[in-house]
């Protein structure tokens, strides 16, 4: 049985760290509301960091890396960088893995934990994964 961990108001960087811990331990985890994690740091300066990682995978003079802008692939795609997603056993555990947007059907009735190590006590600046999600708007390719 998967553990279901809920990202509500959870900071995306502990709560990644705490996630690869355990996949690479061999737990098979489900993450649900990745829109609703939270991304520590001024809006202006995280949007234009999003902006600029998902921008460069699509210059005709680059081929790639490619990033997500989705929640729920931002979310697996930071601990994806977590793990060594090069070796068998990386891409191993990133299977053992599931992220969801909102809470899916079939793990409504399922008892969510929290990560206590994650949560932000008194963070005044921060930006939700969905609204950075939604400023990157959806996959338009570059004009050329």
């Amino acid at each position: 049985m998967a553990v279901v961990i809920d990202a509500d108001g959870l900071i995306l960087g502990r709560l990644c760290t705490h996630v690869a811990k355990r996949i690479l331990n061999g737990e098979e985890i489900v993450v649900v509301n990745a829109e609703k994690a939270v991304v520590s740091g001024r809006r202006a300066q995280l949007l234009e960091f999003y902006r600029h990682r998902t921008k460069r995978g699509k210059s005709h003079l680059t081929k790639g890396p490619y990033y997500p802008k989705t929640a729920d692939r931002i979310l697996k795609r930071s601990v994806r960088g977590m793990v060594e997603h090069t070796k068998p056993s990386g891409r191993a555990a990133l299977k053992r893995l599931k992220v969801y947007l909102g809470v899916p059907a079939e793990f409504a009735k399922a008892k969510a934990e929290t990560v206590e190590g994650a949560k932000k006590p008194h963070l005044t600046k921060y930006v939700l994964l969905g609204e950075i999600s939604r400023e990157l708007g959806p996959g338009k390719e570059m004009a050329r």
